[in-house]
């Protein structure tokens, strides 16, 4: 039929039905391939663990925010042990990390308020904190700091979404 459409055709629309179904089809199809790639492989979100750490207390310093994998150098020797460290500037009374390319598996999180930027959380002479910190999991200190299975989150491999207050 299509043959016989487009052989006869000679400038003149002998059949203006077909013409028109047929015009209707092309301008659904053509609608549908400019819809299809907004909509058809529109990307999901990647893998990632996003920290969100509330109730920081001023500006000074930094956040830091690692990620363990094991309870070796948890939660004070982040620099040494965690294999994901990141660190951020102050900017009002929240921060938010996203860590990717994070494996399933147990992890705990450890985060200071570094303020004066050496690179570790400050004690008083008994041991006590004296900037800001934080742990995955609710973990609190006590009469010394939570170990790493107070800490422990599962993590499947998805987009996990936690968040952290800081304790002063």
């Amino acid at each position: 039929m299509f043959f016989k459409f487009f052989s006869q055709n000679t400038g003149h629309s002998e059949n203006p039905y077909i013409f028109r179904k047929f015009s209707q089809l092309f301008f659904w199809l053509a609608l549908s391939l400019v819809w299809l790639p907004s909509n058809g492989f529109a990307q999901t979100e990647c893998p990632s663990v996003n920290v969100k750490i509330q109730n920081i207390s001023n500006n000074t310093g930094v956040i830091a925010c690692a990620i363990f994998e094991s309870g070796e150098g948890f939660p004070n020797k982040f620099l040494k042990f965690a294999p994901k460290i990141m660190i951020t500037q102050i900017s009002g009374t929240d921060a938010s990390f996203e860590f990717s390319d994070i494996l399933p598996g147990k992890y705990a999180i450890a985060v200071i308020h570094d303020e004066n930027r050496n690179g570790e959380l400050d004690t008083n002479m008994f041991g006590f904190p004296k900037e800001g910190y934080g742990f995955s999991s609710g973990a609190e200190v006590t009469l010394s700091a939570p170990s790493f299975s107070d800490a422990e989150f599962l993590y499947d491999g998805g987009v996990l979404e936690m968040s952290i207050n800081l304790n002063y």
